[in-house]
């Protein structure tokens, strides 16, 4: 009687464990019909800018035995930086770090700060320059800007790769904003300070409708004393992949 009783006790617990996998299996099914369907954006994959770094990184793996450094990573996609490792890239976060001469310095798609120029030809280093020509532009105007005698104001994020390079070419006079409360701070100072030529240029992957309200609080706070030019250098990739 004993052992029927644990023989039908087992078949209860065995049959109400099947019961919860094949009703959790019947769930996950669903879930996965309902609420998982992948949809992949038109324009995902690498933007011009980045592609053209991949590219030519692999590029000049196959032209010399040169050691082949890059600044920061290329790309941030794990599965292409491993493969660029395996096929002899080493990636650093500092010039300082590397000590050998005739050896080759990748520069990313993001660009870089005007010195590491300067430091690569002191240490004897062959530097591969693959910085988007978008943003390269960027650099062309905010130079042009400054000589003129404007003030700049970068919109974007302060410890993105590309605002720390674009602002090694804007001279002593600019700052970063990346939100209303920024900008707010900002036109008070130059307000102060009677600064009237403002030059407002924004990070190629910044998100456009925030860049859009900043624009609109710019126009309405500045009056016509101010020789105020805003450029929209959001990349057409990054405004495009947004809105999908």
């Amino acid at each position: 009687m004993d052992l029927r009783k644990h023989v039908e006790h087992h078949n209860l617990v065995r049959d109400s464990l099947l019961l919860k996998v094949r009703l959790f299996g019947l769930f996950i099914s669903l879930w996965k019909e309902d609420f998982m369907n992948i949809i992949v954006g038109k324009n995902a994959g690498f933007c011009f800018g980045v592609k053209r770094a991949v590219d030519g990184c692999l590029c000049e793996i196959n032209k010399d035995s040169k050691k082949i450094y890059c600044l920061g990573e290329l790309v941030h996609n794990r599965e292409v930086i491993n493969n660029l490792k395996n096929n002899g890239i080493t990636f650093v976060d500092d010039i300082s770090k590397i000590k050998e001469k005739n050896v080759k310095l990748i520069i990313r798609a993001h660009g870089i700060d005007k010195k590491i120029y300067k430091k690569a030809h002191e240490k004897g280093i062959e530097v591969i320059d693959f910085t988007c020509p978008f943003v390269a532009k960027i650099h062309d105007i905010v130079e042009s800007y400054k000589k003129k005698g404007y003030y700049i104001l970068l919109v974007g994020d302060k410890h993105h790769p590309e605002i720390i390079g674009t602002s090694s070419y804007c001279g002593n006079d600019y700052a970063i904003i990346s939100n209303e409360d920024d900008l707010e701070i900002e036109l008070n100072k130059l307000e102060k300070k009677g600064i009237n030529n403002l030059l407002v240029i924004v990070q190629t992957t910044f998100g456009k409708k925030k860049f859009e309200l900043l624009e609109k609080i710019l126009k309405e706070r500045i009056d016509s004393k101010f020789n105020l030019v805003i450029k929209n250098t959001i990349c057409n990739a990054a405004s495009i992949r947004q809105m999908e």
